[in-house]
């Protein structure tokens, strides 16, 4: 087990060029980051406040930062749109017919040689039919038998509820 699990970490470190190391430093850098903006955001409401007063300046950032998060919140639903459009067309894409897989198409051919067509062909009317009259079958019974009994189970629970709650009271 733990060779596995180090055979899966390497493969992650060497796919993502991820380590502690590279970790912290990224970390670090992304504090730095944020330090250097806050004092740029103070440095340019000092400059504005000098030269336009302390409201004016503090609406003007107001304003700045919410037409940025404006912008991102279109920018976040146009990419949640394009992703939720390439996952349907990749799921489209998985759920073509089987029959049409070149493999089994071609596992089917080797078969039917091998058996021969007569029994094939037999074989494969016979699997239809039963599917067929399994799906019929199966289908009755869940439409009417499983749905009465849902509900009846329901009323049940229902006046179970309902005395359990007249003896509390």
């Amino acid at each position: 087990m733990g060779g596995l699990r180090r055979y899966l970490g390497l493969q992650a470190r060497a796919k993502t060029g991820l380590t502690s190391g590279v970790l912290i430093s990224g970390l670090l850098a992304l504090l730095c980051a944020v330090l250097t903006f806050a004092f740029v955001l103070v440095t340019v409401f000092i400059w504005l406040a000098d030269r336009y007063g302390a409201l004016v300046s503090a609406l003007a950032l107001a304003g700045v930062f919410l037409l940025t998060a404006i912008v991102a919140l279109l920018c976040c639903i146009a990419i949640r749109r394009r992703t939720i459009e390439r996952a349907q067309q990749a799921l489209a894409a998985r759920s073509s017919p089987i029959w049409l897989d070149p493999r089994l198409v071609g596992g089917a051919a080797q078969v039917s040689r091998a058996v021969g067509w007569g029994k094939v062909a037999t074989l494969l009317a016979v699997g239809v039919l039963a599917a067929g009259a399994g799906a019929l079958w199966f289908g009755h019974n869940r439409s009417g038998g499983e749905s009465d009994a849902r509900d009846e189970d329901d009323e049940d629970d229902g006046r179970a509820e309902r005395s359990w709650s007249a003896r509390a009271a």
